[in-house]
C-alpha cells in the first residue's frame, strides 16, 4: 500500500479522503455480500491465515510502529502485536458464528448468527498494529467485512498490518474488499466513512473527540476513550508484588495503552513499606518543585497528555522537564492531595508518570479512587492489591469501574493477559463512560443474532391441554443444507440412459443398487469409478497457479481442493469464468 503523507493539507486532500472513504466502503458493502454466504469452516480458514500471517511479521510490525509514532518500546509492541495475533485469535477461533450458533431446547428456541455487515475500524496512534490486527481478526471471524482508518501519525505501520492481512485472506479464499484501509486520511475523510451508508457499524478506539465523532455519525459504535486507571494497595497486601504489578504495567510500552496505571493509592499504614520498595525497582519520588516542573511540560492547557511526552521513557520526561535523576529510574512518582484541575498529574499521562496518594483506610481508598475514575476514567479499569476478600468485594461493589483486575497489573490484566477475561484491545465502559457495553469487544458484538422461537405457552389451548404436557423436542441442526432434487431412482435411471447412449454398459441393478431403502432421499452415492467417464480429478491439491488452471480447461477436467489449499488470485480468476475449481465441501 502507499505510504501516507504527512503534508499535502488542504481541500484536495480533504476530496481525495472523502472520495476514498466512499469507494472503500462500497466495495466492502460488496464482499459483504459474499462473506455472508461462507461456512464456519471457510470463515475460520481465513482467519487462521490472517493469524499466522501477523504472527510471521510481529517483530517488523512492532519496529515499524516505533519507528513511524515514537510511541512506546520494540519489545512490548512486539508482545501486543502476538497478543492479538495468537491469545485474541485462540479465543475466537472456537466460536461458532456461523448459523445456528445455540439451542435453548428447555425454552425451544434456537439462535442463529448474522453479521452486522461493514465494520468502520478506526485505529490509534499509540497501538497502531496490535489493534488493527485485532479488529481485522474479530471483524472477519463474524463475516463482516472492515475498513481502517488509521491515526495519521500511524498510517504507514497500520496500511502495512493491512496490507499483509489481505495477502493472507485471499489466499485463503476472501473476497475482495474484505479488508480496506484508507490511505489518504483527513477528519473529513473519516467522518465520510463512519456516516457512509453501507458501513453498518464503527469499531473507535482514540481520544474523546474520535470517541464522541463515532457515536454522532448515525450508527451502532464501540468506543473506547481514556483511562486514569488508579490502583489501591490496601494494607493486607503482598507489598513486593504490588509494587512489581504497578511499575510493570506503567513502563509496559511507556504506559501507552489506556488501561495502564496511572495513581496509586496506598494505606498509611504501609506507605512506607510502599516507597521503600517502588524506589528499589526504579521508582523516583518527585519534590514538590518537581512535581510542577513535570506538570508543566507535560500536561497541555486543556489537560490533556502532551504528544510530545507521550510513549516516551521517564528518563527522557525527566530531562524535558530539567530533572536529574538516577540512570536507573523506570518510573517518575508524583505525590499529590487531590484530584482534578489543581492537580495537573491527576489526568491520564500516557507516560511513565504515577501519581501517589496516602489514605487512612479502605473506605478513604475507596473514595479516593472514585474521584480518579471520575476525572477521566469512568467505566474504564482500576487494580486493588489486597489479600483481604471482604475489601476486594467491595471495590468491586462500589466503584465505577467495570474491569476491577485484583492483585495484577491493570495494563496486563485489563485486557486479558493475565486475567480470564475476554483478550480484546477495545475495551467497552458501560453507561458510566458513555458507551453501549462494557464487555471486551469480541466477534459476539458484530454479530446480530436471529431467533427462532417455537410455541410453548399455546394461546388458546384446547380443553384438554396439560401446561406439564412434554414438547415435542426442537429439530435437529442439519449437518449440511438438505437441497430439493430429483430421486434416487430417477436419477440413476437418467444416468444408465445416458451412459447406453455413449456405448458405455450399466452394471448397476436397481434392487442392488447404494440407493437402497438405507439411503437418505436427497443423497445420491457416487457412480462406480470409470475413467474415461469423469471430468473431476479424484486427487485434491494443495496448490494451484494460474497454469494450472489452462492445463485443466485444455484437458477438459476440474481441480479439487484440498482443506487448506491455496489459489493464486490470477488462478481463481481464470476458473471462475470456466467453474473449473472445486472448492472442499
Amino acid at each position: 500500500m502507499a505510504q501516507i503523507e504527512a503534508s499535502d493539507r488542504g481541500p484536495d486532500r480533504d476530496l481525495a479522503s472523502i472520495q476514498e472513504a466512499r469507494a472503500l466502503a462500497s466495495r466492502a458493502k460488496v464482499a459483504a455480500s459474499e462473506i455472508v454466504e461462507f461456512s464456519q469452516e471457510r470463515i475460520d480458514r481465513i482467519v487462521d491465515e490472517m493469524a499466522s500471517a501477523a504472527q510471521a511479521e510481529a517483530e517488523p510490525l512492532a519496529r515499524l510502529a516505533v519507528k513511524e509514532t515514537g510511541y512506546g518500546v520494540v519489545a512490548d509492541k512486539l508482545k501486543k502485536n502476538l497478543f492479538a495475533a495468537e491469545q485474541v485469535y485462540e479465543f475466537i477461533r472456537p466460536m461458532k458464528t456461523v448459523g445456528v450458533i445455540r439451542r435453548l431446547d428447555d425454552r425451544h428456541v434456537v439462535e442463529i448468527a448474522e453479521p452486522f455487515g461493514v465494520v468502520a475500524g478506526l485505529i490509534p496512534s499509540t497501538n497502531p498494529t496490535s489493534t488493527a490486527i485485532y479488529k481485522i481478526l474479530i471483524a472477519v471471524k463474524a463475516r463482516c467485512p472492515i475498513v481502517l482508518s488509521p491515526h495519521p501519525a500511524a498510517g504507514n505501520s497500520i496500511s502495512r498490518v493491512a496490507e499483509i492481512m489481505t495477502t493472507a485472506a485471499r489466499n485463503a479464499g476472501a473476497p475482495d474488499g474484505t479488508i480496506g484501509c484508507m490511505r489518504t486520511v483527513t477528519l473529513e475523510g473519516t467522518q465520510e466513512l463512519m456516516r457512509h451508508r453501507d458501513v453498518a457499524v464503527i469499531l473507535a478506539t482514540g481520544g474523546m473527540g474520535l470517541v464522541r465523532a463515532a457515536y454522532s455519525a448515525g450508527k451502532p459504535a464501540y468506543g473506547v476513550g481514556p483511562g486514569n486507571a488508579p490502583a489501591y494497595i490496601e494494607r493486607s497486601a503482598n507489598i513486593k508484588k504490588a509494587a512489581r504489578d504497578i511499575v510493570t504495567g506503567k513502563t509496559f510500552d511507556n504506559g501507552v495503552l489506556c488501561s495502564s496505571e496511572n495513581s496509586v493509592v496506598i494505606d498509611e499504614e504501609i506507605a512506607d513499606a510502599v516507597k521503600d520498595e517502588f524506589v528499589q525497582i526504579g521508582g523516583y519520588f518527585l519534590t514538590p518543585g518537581e512535581v510542577d516542573a513535570v506538570a508543566k511540560v507535560l500536561v497541555t492547557p486543556q489537560r490533556l497528555p502532551s504528544p510530545a511526552l507521550v510513549g516516551k521513557s521517564a528518563l527522557y520526561v525527566a530531562e524535558q522537564a530539567e530533572i536529574e535523576v538516577p540512570p536507573e529510574t523506570r518510573v517518575l512518582i508524583a505525590p499529590l492531595k487531590g484530584v482534578g484541575r489543581d492537580y495537573p498529574l491527576s489526568i491520564e499521562k500516557l507516560c511513565p508518570v504515577l501519581a501517589f496518594y496516602i489514605v487512612r483506610d479502605w473506605k478513604e481508598g475507596c473514595e479516593r479512587c472514585k474521584q480518579l475514575l471520575h476525572y477521566g476514567g469512568m467505566g474504564h479499569t482500576m487494580a486493588i492489591h489486597s489479600q483481604n476478600e471482604k475489601v476486594i468485594l467491595e471495590f468491586g461493589l462500589k466503584k465505577p469501574a467495570f474491569r476491577i483486575v485484583v492483585n495484577t497489573p491493570t495494563t496486563h490484566g485489563s485486557i486479558g493477559l493475565t486475567t480470564g477475561l475476554d483478550p480484546a484491545m477495545t475495551l467497552g465502559c458501560g453507561g458510566h463512560g458513555g458507551n453501549i457495553t462494557s464487555d471486551n469487544i469480541s466477534p459476539r458484538h458484530l454479530l446480530n443474532i436471529k431467533r427462532l422461537a417455537y410455541e410453548v405457552r399455546p394461546s388458546n389451548p384446547e380443553p384438554h391441554f396439560s401446561a406439564e404436557q412434554k414438547l415435542a423436542p426442537l429439530p435437529a441442526t442439519p449437518t449440511r443444507p438438505t437441497e430439493p432434487g430429483i430421486k434416487a431412482k430417477t436419477l440413476v435411471a437418467k444416468i444408465d440412459t445416458f451412459l447406453s447412449t455413449r456405448g458405455y454398459k450399466t452394471n448397476l441393478s436397481h434392487e442392488h443398487s447404494p440407493l437402497n431403502a438405507n439411503t437418505a432421499p436427497n443423497e445420491v452415492p457416487p457412480l462406480p469409478h470409470t475413467p474415461t467417464a469423469s471430468p473431476v480429478k479424484n486427487e485434491s491439491v494443495d496448490f494451484v497457479c494460474e497454469d494450472d488452471v489452462r492445463q485443466a480447461i485444455k484437458d477438459g477436467r476440474k481441480i479439487l481442493l484440498a482443506e487448506r489449499a491455496i489459489v493464486t488470485p490470477a488462478a481463481r480468476d481464470l476458473a471462475g469464468a470456466s467453474n473449473t475449481i472445486i472448492e472442499p465441501d
